[in-house]
């Protein structure tokens, strides 16, 4: 029963997203891991790029797959690679390149495609945050050679763990097939571990509740952790299972947070008074130290997983969530570190530097956008801006 859900499940995400080849494991760091083991074997490139700022499973990823961390700084008013410093990162020995839709803001695709083509290199898309959302009217984690998508918890659709790839080629796929085929299935118990941790936020993700998962440390909400090693395995049938109508959910879900996005944005513009806004760079919020980079919200097609503000001063930033914690608004900052700065993988990048990843880790602040938000839980977050 297991095996014919998984594979239902399969036929609807190779519908939806018009690919030949779709593949479920039990995480979105196991997904990023088979990808980058498959196109090992394909090349004798060793280097993987991605962003300085991204999530830590990413290098968690790439070092479970025998590879070597690459990192290109970001532009800190789109969350995405700046592509001037990714032509200079770019040699010999890179294998591929991750832009990753980070709040689920689609990257520069045509201008990775621009650059990586005529190298030879894989564009291996990180849609873990975007699963739904467009670029140019094609849907995220197609674009690329190959791209990934995560179904763990907070994402854009969830059955508590899990992640998805996805890709057109037959030559990844058909390679992808050949080691997923070796894969066993998550167990019994580690499913019902995951389906009690479901509930457990199911029942209490509305901000006014949020405390109470949050003091449950085996729930590690708001933890970001650099995983040495991990398990990687076939979603289960149970999980497959959970992602029954997960068509009808993730688009009305995506519909409501672009919806909570774009009303948080025109609040907090209103409220502070927002001027200059520009489609390509951060604006000042009457002189507080805060900006919006508008550009995410002009085009309507990302998925707004949260809604990022950037503080440009620490002090403020921290007010502001120690403010939202009291008054359980679900505020959090993110990612804690640049990648260069995780303890485990720092003495690998020889003391360079990312000043844009390591502004972006100390200044930002991300508002939920998630279906539980009222209007009233929506006028407190616009107005704790004020109070900060």
């Amino acid at each position: 029963m297991g095996y014919k859900y998984s594979k239902n499940i399969e036929e609807e995400i190779r519908k939806y997203f018009g690919v030949k080849h779709v593949f479920l494991v039990s995480s979105g760091k196991a997904a990023l891991a088979m990808i980058l083991l498959v196109l090992k074997s394909l090349s004798h490139k060793k280097e993987v790029i991605i962003p300085a700022y991204t999530c830590f499973s990413v290098p968690s990823a790439i070092l479970k797959a025998g590879l070597k961390v690459s990192l290109c700084d970001i532009n800190p008013s789109a969350f995405d690679l700046d592509y001037n410093l990714l032509k200079k990162t770019i040699n010999k020995d890179t294998l591929c390149v991750i832009p990753n839709h980070l709040f689920g803001i689609p990257s520069d695709m045509e201008r990775i495609k621009e650059i990586c083509r005529s190298k030879d290199i894989f564009i291996v898309e990180d849609a873990a945050q975007a699963m739904g959302g467009h670029y140019n009217g094609k849907k995220l984690g197609t674009l690329g050679d190959v791209g990934f998508f995560s179904l763990g918890r907070g994402k854009n659709i969830t059955c508590g763990s899990g992640g998805i790839i996805v890709t057109n080629s037959d030559k990844i796929g058909n390679a992808i097939a050949r080691k997923y085929d070796k894969l066993e299935y998550q167990s019994v118990a580690e499913d019902v571990k995951e389906l009690l941790q479901i509930l457990l936020l199911a029942i209490f993700i509305h901000p006014a509740l949020y405390w109470f998962p949050a003091g449950l440390p085996f729930l590690k909400l708001g933890q970001t952790t650099f995983y040495k090693d991990f398990p990687m395995k076939k979603l289960s049938g149970m999980k497959a299972g959970l992602l029954h109508g997960w068509q009808e959910r993730l688009e009305k879900a995506n519909q409501i947070r672009k919806e909570n996005a774009k009303y948080l944005y025109k609040r907090l513009r209103s409220r502070l008074r927002l001027s200059n806004g520009n489609a390509q760079s951060p604006s000042p919020l009457a002189g507080e130290g805060r900006s919006l980079p508008p550009r995410y919200l002009s085009g309507g097609e990302g998925v707004y997983l949260r809604l990022p503000v950037l503080i440009n001063n620490r002090e403020i930033r921290d007010k502001i969530f120690a403010l939202s914690n009291k008054k359980g608004l679900g505020m959090s900052f993110m990612y804690p570190a640049p990648i260069n700065e995780i303890e485990e993988i720092k003495n690998q990048f020889n003391g360079r530097t990312f000043p844009s990843a390591k502004k972006v880790s100390e200044r930002l602040l991300t508002i939920p956008t998630h279906h539980l938000l009222s209007e009233r839980d929506k006028e407190r977050i616009s107005s704790l801006f004020l109070e900060g």
